[in-house]
């Protein structure tokens, strides 16, 4: 079966005719880290032993965004970043619902009654302990629990993901990122922090007189801090090991924050097209030189700073390579 997206209950209910039931987690999973994977790979496997749906229900935009916009996160990942790993992860359908405020309105009962009964025939759900739902929030795992007895569903309660002490969130994601501590928000992840985006046309000035790059207009809202990253870039399938720039290029008194990067081994003429760019060290802050000259000098110590992290990647997975 086809990994199947649904942009509302009505929609869910023109796919879903059956009476095959659903078994369903339910939330924002932003960053999709490894207490999202854990929730997900447990509904997978739920699922398949109990040959009913595997189905997550999330949430756009991002339910901050209309209750308190003002204390919004910025998101580690786009929509559809997270629906391409929902399938990835194995779902078999996800159920996309507008947060606006008519939804912020229905109660906890509501939106068990309504949506995860008679919508998706939910006959089990996971959520983590923590879990919230309804207006005001005032629904919880005890009352999943209550309304699952009087329902026929069953409520598994699934324990957070702790790594090195550190319990995994998206709030400890983007604390990381943000703070330009690339190389601790990896093992949360369970992956590299990455950006991804359509390549833009820059002003020429890497290729004339510093270091050719390809500038990426990312999609996600958030970026590391400002600074020069080792990182790998994804163009046309292939990835090239690479040094990236997130700043505002003030040695030419640039204004906004762009990404830039340079590509290792790569000779090709890009000025369109999409990218991924994978952050995975930080090598220094961003600053303002006293000219080209002088920049230039800082990049080619930059790249080699970049390449040896590389290298050294390569040896600790693979001791055989140890000269």
């Amino acid at each position: 079966m086809a990994f199947l997206v649904c942009n509302s209950i009505e929609d869910w209910a023109a796919h879903f005719s059956d009476e095959r039931r659903s078994t369903i987690t339910v939330g924002t999973f932003d960053g999709l880290h490894l207490g999202h994977q854990k929730i997900l790979r447990l509904v997978r496997e739920r699922a398949h032993a109990s040959r009913s749906r595997a189905a997550v229900v999330t949430f756009d935009p991002h339910p901050m965004r209309v209750l308190h916009p003002d204390r919004a996160p910025s998101l580690i990942q786009t929509l559809g970043q997270r629906l391409a790993g929902f399938e990835e992860l194995g779902m078999d359908a996800a159920l996309v619902l507008r947060f606006d405020r008519t939804l912020s309105l229905v109660s906890a009962d509501e939106f068990i009654k309504r949506i995860l009964v008679k919508v998706l025939r939910v006959g089990a759900i996971l959520v983590g302990d923590n879990f919230r739902f309804g207006h005001r929030g005032v629904g919880d795992v005890r009352l999943l629990r209550e309304r699952g007895r009087r329902d026929d569903y069953s409520v598994e309660i699934v324990p957070p993901v702790e790594v090195r002490g550190q319990m995994v969130s998206s709030t400890a994601i983007r604390g990381a990122v943000a703070g330009g501590d690339i190389a601790g928000a990896i093992p949360l992840l369970g992956r590299p922090f990455s950006l991804t985006g359509q390549i833009q046309p820059g002003a020429g000035r890497g290729r004339t007189i510093l270091f050719p790059t390809l500038n990426l207009e990312p999609e996600q809202e958030l970026l590391p801090k400002l600074g020069v990253y080792a990182t790998e870039a994804v163009v046309s399938g292939k990835a090239y090991s690479s040094v990236t720039n997130v700043g505002t290029r003030p040695t030419f008194n640039g204004s906004g924050v762009t990404v830039e990067s340079h590509l290792f081994e790569f000779g090709e003429t890009v000025v369109s097209g999409p990218m991924e760019v994978r952050f995975y060290m930080r090598i220094r802050d961003e600053r303002k030189f006293s000219g080209p000259d002088e920049l230039r000098a800082q990049i080619a110590r930059d790249i080699v700073a970049a390449r040896k992290f590389f290298a050294d990647r390569v040896v600790a997975e693979d001791p055989a390579r140890r000269s």
